[in-house]
Order: structure tokens, then C-alpha cells, then sequence
């Protein structure tokens, strides 16, 4: 009798665990509206509102103009265009979106991570040197280069980049794995918050002189 009782009680824990994930939708699609068109009968899941689902058109579902290279006229030679909840509305609850990547030659997607999802990388044009970097303790680098056709997968939360290392402009797409996966650049949120982290902890942290770390909060 005990066996069965602990049997039982296993088989409600790993339940419990299996479900422990957001659930799948629960209706075709939850198209979100934009703040402007809040009603007070509007349901609010997943950070958006939606719209009623007889109101739903062809346009929410659509987003136009992938083809254009952004502007990598920049400090770091890219650009990211991203295709999320926000362009494309019917991506609400759906846990997918989509990212183009220019580069300048020797352009720099820096490192970065996205809370909230997986990403997995095709070249389209150029050679683009990309990595990753594992959670503590181990903080393992795992690095590939990449021509035209070839891709990468970068694991959910964890430090990533791409580097343009050809002499001529290349060209990524980015799928992950959430309708908006956010994004943190390391050396942005560090040397750029708002309002600024105490120099004396960065200093410390980065075991750099204190005018070193001044100068970065003013490029940030």
C-alpha cells in the first residue's frame, strides 16, 4: 500500500511539473489590439489585449517589407529589424516572431540575450563568426563560423553574438521561440542604465580603473 501511495504521489508531481509551462492557446488566435483601441470589454492575456475574433482581418496577420536592409550606419555596424506582437498583431499568444540582421562588413550584433526565448539563426548572405556563452559556473563559449545557408541555434537567456568578419555586407534571419522575446545588450544595460550603476560597483565588478568605467557610462 505505501508503494502505491508513493507511486501515486510521483505521478502527480511529475503532473504538475510537465504542466508547469505557459499553456497552448486555448482559441485559433488572440489578435492583439494596440492601446488605442482598449475597450472595457477587452481581455487582457499574454501582455495584449485582443480584439474580437470576428473582427479579425487578413492585415493582422501580415507584415510587409522584410526585403529592406536596415540602416547599419552605426557604432557597431548593424541593424536589427525586428517582426513581433507589436508589427504583426495576430503573432499574440502564438510564441513565435522573427528578426532580420544587416551587417556592415565587420559589423557586430554585440552580445546580448533574450529572457524570454530560444533563437535559431540562417545566413542568407555573408560569413558571420557567432557564439554563445554557458550559465555559471562553467561560462563555456561555444563558437562557429557561419557562411551562406548555415545555422545556429542560441539557447533561451543566455549571452549571444554575431560578427560580420567578410568584407562585404551579410544578412541573418533570426526565428525565436516567443512573440516578444525582449532583448538585454550586455554592454548597454551595464555602462548605460538609467539612472547610471555607481561606478565603484562596476569598477569592482570589471576589476577596471575607475576612469575606464566613467568613460564607457559616457559612450552608453
Amino acid at each position: 500500500m505505501r508503494a502505491y501511495l508513493v507511486t501515486v504521489a510521483l505521478c502527480a508531481l511529475a503532473f504538475s511539473l510537465a504542466n508547469a509551462s505557459d499553456p497552448a492557446p486555448l482559441q485559433d488566435f488572440c489578435v492583439a489590439l494596440k492601446a488605442k483601441d482598449y475597450s472595457d470589454s477587452a481581455v487582457f492575456v499574454n501582455g495584449k489585449f485582443c480584439k474580437d475574433p470576428e473582427q479579425a482581418k487578413a492585415d493582422d496577420f501580415f507584415f510587409k517589407g522584410l526585403n529592406k536592409p536596415g540602416n547599419t550606419d552605426n557604432r557597431v555596424g548593424s541593424n536589427v529589424t525586428t517582426v513581433n506582437v507589436d508589427q504583426i498583431p495576430g503573432l499574440n499568444t502564438l510564441g513565435i516572431s522573427l528578426a532580420r540582421i544587416d551587417f556592415a562588413p565587420y559589423g557586430l550584433n554585440p552580445p546580448h540575450t533574450h529572457p524570454r526565448a530560444t533563437e535559431i539563426l540562417v545566413v542568407l548572405e555573408g560569413t558571420l563568426y557567432v557564439g554563445f556563452v554557458t550559465s555559471n559556473p562553467d561560462n563555456r563559449l561555444f563558437t562557429k563560423v557561419l557562411n551562406k545557408g548555415d545555422v545556429f541555434v542560441f539557447p533561451v537567456g543566455l549571452i549571444h553574438f554575431q560578427f560580420n568578419v567578410g568584407k562585404t555586407n551579410a544578412i541573418a534571419i533570426a526565428a525565436l521561440s516567443s512573440q516578444n522575446a525582449g532583448v538585454i545588450t550586455i554592454a548597454n544595460a551595464v555602462f548605460g542604465s538609467d539612472p547610471p550603476i555607481n561606478p565603484d560597483v562596476l569598477t569592482k565588478a570589471f576589476q577596471l580603473d575607475k576612469n575606464v568605467v566613467e568613460h564607457l557610462q559616457k559612450l552608453f
